[in-house]
């Protein structure tokens, strides 16, 4: 046994400061994911006269009582909607998660009807995607439900329409990898929305109030001539008793939840998974409360990041490895809920002896399959002659290396900085983690602000100096103080996780939680074996 032994001063004034910063970052994440629950729920006066239920409950009732519930990138569209921080609703006008329907976990997405007719918000189309991505990696199986007046014609970008079909491409993926997709369509499923519909293996319709057709009564009229209504060209009995696109007709929304859920049911999807023995699971020794004050605001300050690592692994026990190599970069085995876990984490830049230090961990946690967890709070690799002799890159580059091709499930959660090479060392989003969280306070950035700003200095400097002018002062601090700003408000976790660059901003204090609930997804996904076909399952 090797528990961590923690030198953290819970009374502090510098804990107590980190704990009112992160506090106040962690109300802030709350604050905008409730503005978008409001928003949507002002809708429901119109809702219940159409008899309807709004997107939440509609989840609510699919979701079995009591079970975990992960929803994903909140944040997505955070300001790219509306430029105003008070007026921006995020959340790309879907809801998704991973979650319990009749005892199978599963991917579900459901349009947030409540807001703008459930039409896609920018970077709506990216957390789509990406939903779909964990849905076929994690081999889960796909339910959406879907109301959704389709692409804002206003708002019309070629480029969404041209990647948007990268939806229904997943769908047809899903189904072809032995994953259903069971889809309740609640009500318009118009133009190319119809074939998030028609792409499902399983469709229920509601009477009344289901609309799936290519064209609709206007586009119709003015594409043909032609005069039809709703219900004539698309609605939940013509499509169940004529063109055969729906399986089955609902009443109203709780009779469709109600099917979809027997569905689940009957698919007995968890056959042929062991039945994992009562695993006897110590918890942290520490307080996870105390991981509020353990983060600084100021990036630059040092953290001993195994305080975060004692109070999120059983019994804080962690056998470092390489304790006296390298020793900023932090690597060692633990478990989580009982899970195996190598862990991956920084008190300061990546040295060449860290990088390699690193390579060989994650080769041999892949030796010994076992998953790894990156713990990202570093500035970068280090630079300068004596590093660049070391080989500084050379190792890094084999670090990289060793990230990219990692055979076992990598997690990644941002806790602090991480700048420039550091960030695909550590396994940032560009390298693919099978989840991504980060914690509020978390920055990602090519570098610091006030380090591209004195970069560009001394870049402007040396061309005067060449061309024999005198600098201008003024315009330099000018274009310092640009630089700097354009930085910091791109760095934060509300612009990063607003651009769909990680899998949603997590309380610190979930994070145990959160971690034992993907590494017993990707720990489900590793022992499932679903039956693939050549092709998905198409429309009779």
């Amino acid at each position: 046994m090797a528990h961590i032994e923690t030198n953290l001063s819970t009374g502090s004034d510098s804990f107590k400061a980190n704990r009112d910063g992160m506090l106040a970052l962690i109300e802030r994440v709350r604050m905008l994911e409730e503005r978008t629950r409001r928003a949507s729920a002002a809708s429901k006066a119109r809702f219940e006269k159409r008899h309807q239920l709004l997107p939440r409950e509609r989840i609510a009732l699919l979701l079995d009582h009591g079970a975990p519930f992960l929803e994903l990138s909140t944040l997505t569209g955070y300001c790219l909607d509306n430029p105003d921080p008070d007026k921006s609703i995020p959340g790309g006008g879907t809801i998704a998660g991973i979650g319990y329907v009749s005892g199978v976990r599963c991917m579900i997405t459901a349009s947030d009807s409540g807001i703008d007719a459930g039409a896609l918000q920018p970077r709506g189309l990216d957390k789509a995607l990406r939903v779909q991505e964990l849905a076929l990696e994690n081999k889960l199986p796909f339910v959406q439900l879907v109301e959704s007046a389709g692409a804002n014609l206003l708002a019309y970008r070629v480029e969404d329409f041209i990647y948007g079909g990268q939806t229904f491409r997943n769908l047809a993926r899903l189904s072809a990898a032995g994953l259903p997709v069971v889809t309740v369509t609640h009500g318009s499923s118009t133009a190319g929305g119809a074939y998030q519909t028609g792409l499902s293996d399983y469709i229920i319709l509601v009477r009344g109030r289901s609309r799936a057709f290519l064209a609709g009564p206007p586009l119709l009229k003015a594409a043909t001539g032609e005069v039809a209504t709703e219900e004539e060209l698309g609605g939940a009995e013509m499509h169940t008793t004529i063109s055969g696109l729906g399986d089955y007709l609902a009443e109203d929304d709780r009779d469709a939840i109600r099917i979809a859920r027997d569905i689940m049911g009957k698919l007995e999807w968890n056959r042929g998974l062991p039945s994992e023995p009562p695993r006897g699971v110590k918890p942290p020794r520490y307080d996870a409360e105390e991981l509020l004050g353990i983060m600084p605001m100021d990036y630059k300050r040092p953290v001993d990041m195994k305080e975060v690592i004692a109070r999120i692994v059983d019994d804080s026990d962690f056998l470092e490895f390489g304790a006296l190599y390298g020793s900023s970069t932090v690597c060692g085995n633990a478990k989580i809920d009982g899970f195996p876990i190598g862990i991956i984490t920084n008190n300061g830049p990546i040295d060449p002896a860290g990088a390699t230090k690193a390579t060989h961990f994650i080769q041999a946690c892949c030796q010994a399959r076992v998953p790894l967890l990156y713990l990202n709070n570093t500035t970068g690799f280090m630079v300068g002659k004596a590093y660049e002799e070391a080989g500084i890159i050379k190792h890094g580059s084999k670090m990289i290396q060793a990230v990219t091709n990692a055979t076992v499930p990598q997690i990644t959660i941002y806790c602090g900085a991480s700048f420039g090479a550091g960030n695909y060392g550590m396994c940032g989003r560009g390298f693919h983690p099978r989840f991504c969280f980060s914690w509020p306070n978390a920055k990602t950035a090519v570098m610091g602000g006030e380090q591209a700003a004195r970069t560009m200095s001394i870049v402007t400097e040396a061309a005067a100096e060449r061309k024999g002018v005198p600098v201008d002062r003024a315009a330099l601090e000018k274009l310092e103080r640009k630089i700097i700003d354009n930085f910091d408000r791109q760095m934060d976790v509300f612009t990063t996780s607003a651009h769909v660059l990680d899998d949603g901003v997590i309380d610190p204090r979930d994070t145990r939680a959160v971690l034992s609930y993907v590494l017993s997804i990707c720990r489900e996904a590793e022992v499932r074996t679903p039956h693939k076909m050549q092709f998905s399952v198409a429309r009779p």
